[in-house]
């Protein structure tokens, strides 16, 4: 059975961070104009490249956009929502959910998850937590705010449906890799030790070498952005290269994450009664 009723699905997703990169690693740096720059980039400039290159080529994507940001910058929600992309939930403040009680972990959801539903008129279907990081009770909290999917986990390259409790949950896990993130190729500053920047020509050819083979083996793409890094010009080639490269190839489905995950829900539980069925045969 096809992955999707549409064809190969192929999600570009981008974490719209703004400044909240910078303070949610340490609140002092809401004190330094320069490092704050850098995540002002992404709102001011990055975001208008992303938009143009997406329009150009009528590829939908997602926006996972901490409430504080939307509250802070209502302009770019509304720049997004123009163009046609979803709004998803990337916490309140994008503190890290390791350094939180469950109590902040709750707020942090709760907070971000009323403003997108003010904001938009809707409620956000789908979640990634900031820096990919769960606690013991990030799951259940999803699956009692009602979410549809989350793109957080890193142990496969297909979606699947979460088990919760014992029990199959309708959320839909779009599981991604840092070979699929800019950060670990591009971001840079003089704060983070260690860090280098690569050559876009070569992170492209590594994103084109993922993509053929998840394609060969019918599995999804998923692609972790944000605007501030991806933004730059040169980088923005090499996005709209990647973009080329995959849509040579057939059957592919373009797809907002809520879009994709109505059209995968159903198709993955009767995947997973399938197995669990043949499982009890044997």
């Amino acid at each position: 059975m096809p992955i999707t009723s549409k064809g190969f699905p192929v999600l570009f997703t981008f974490d719209l961070d703004a400044e909240t990169m910078w303070t949610s690693r340490d609140p002092k740096n809401a004190e330094r104009p320069i490092i704050m720059s850098q995540g002002a980039y992404g709102w001011k400039v990055g975001l208008g490249r992303v938009l143009k290159l997406l329009s150009r080529y009528s590829v939908p994507a997602t926006f996972f956009v901490p409430g504080l940001v939307i509250e802070q910058r209502p302009h770019v929600v509304d720049m997004i929502l123009e163009n046609g992309h979803e709004i998803a939930h990337h916490s309140w403040s994008h503190k890290w959910i390791v350094n939180m009680s469950p109590e902040e972990e709750r707020e942090e959801m709760s907070r971000g998850y009323e403003i997108i539903e003010r904001t938009t008129g809707k409620a956000p279907v789908g979640y990634r937590s900031p820096a990919a990081e769960f606690s013991p009770i990030t799951l259940n909290l999803l699956q009692e705010f009602g979410f549809g999917y989350s793109s957080n986990y890193f142990d496969d390259d297909s979606p699947y449906l979460h088990t919760i409790d014992g029990q199959l949950s309708n959320i839909v896990e779009y599981p991604f890799h840092w070979v699929l993130d800019d950060a670990p190729f591009f971001q840079y500053s003089i704060t983070l030790p260690g860090r280098t920047m690569q050559a876009p020509s070569a992170v492209l050819e590594a994103w084109k070498a993922e993509f053929d083979m998840l394609y060969l083996e019918d599995r999804e793409f998923v692609l972790a952005l944000h605007p501030q890094i991806i933004g730059r010009p040169s980088r923005i080639v090499a996005l709209e290269g990647l973009i080329k490269h995959i849509q040579m190839h057939d059957n592919i489905w373009f797809g907002r994450c809520d879009e994709v995950a109505e059209d995968l829900r159903p198709r993955l539980r009767k995947q997973y009664e399938c197995t669990y069925e043949q499982k009890s045969i044997n």
